[in-house]
């Protein structure tokens, strides 16, 4: 298994396997709005905004996930990993856990503060993940599961308290979604 970053003009394989996993996790319409949403959000963020970790396996991309800047209201740079999708004949064998713990590397590298994700506490908390208080960070809009939002120091340091929501990247950037 590889764990690559990739910088490619064309995501159609990106795309194809979000909208494929959350379809066959939640349905057809499902997989159609976070695909369309993963489109938005390779075709419109600013290079220096996101970082695409794959995983691969026989030249196939078996695991994705995106990694988005945060605006935040103090010094600290933050990104939110989400969304994330593991082919569905490749899950419980540790391949989306072994492609955040690269994600997290590649962050770490690049001067990363936090990272945050919206997601599942028990697979995430595998690799570091622990819940933030809305009191700590807000989300950008008001949370339909709040237990989901999570995230981690980088840098070693404790997260600091903002006095504003994070906002995200303008595709993620939509109450839908959260």
């Amino acid at each position: 298994m590889q764990y690559l970053i990739l910088n490619v003009v064309d995501n159609t394989e990106v795309v194809s396997l979000f909208r494929t996993v959350f379809a066959d996790a939640e349905g057809e319409s499902e997989g159609q709005v976070i695909g369309q949403l993963v489109s938005e959000m390779l075709g419109t963020t600013a290079a220096d905004d996101i970082v695409t970790c794959v995983a691969i396996q026989d030249d196939t991309i078996v695991a994705a996930t995106l990694l988005t800047r945060l605006k935040m209201t103090n010094q600290q740079q933050g990104f939110i990993l989400s969304p994330m999708a593991v082919a569905t004949s490749m899950q419980g064998q540790g391949v989306g856990q072994q492609l955040i713990r690269f994600a997290i590397e590649q962050l770490k590298t690049q001067g990363a503060d936090v990272l945050l994700t919206y997601g599942d506490p028990n697979f995430y908390g595998k690799v570091g993940f622990e819940p933030i208080s809305e009191q700590v960070i807000a989300a950008p809009f008001p949370l339909s599961h709040p237990h989901g939002w999570i995230g981690q120091s980088l840098n070693g340091q404790a997260i600091a308290a903002l006095a504003e929501p994070v906002q995200c990247v303008a595709a993620l950037n939509q109450p839908q979604y959260w």
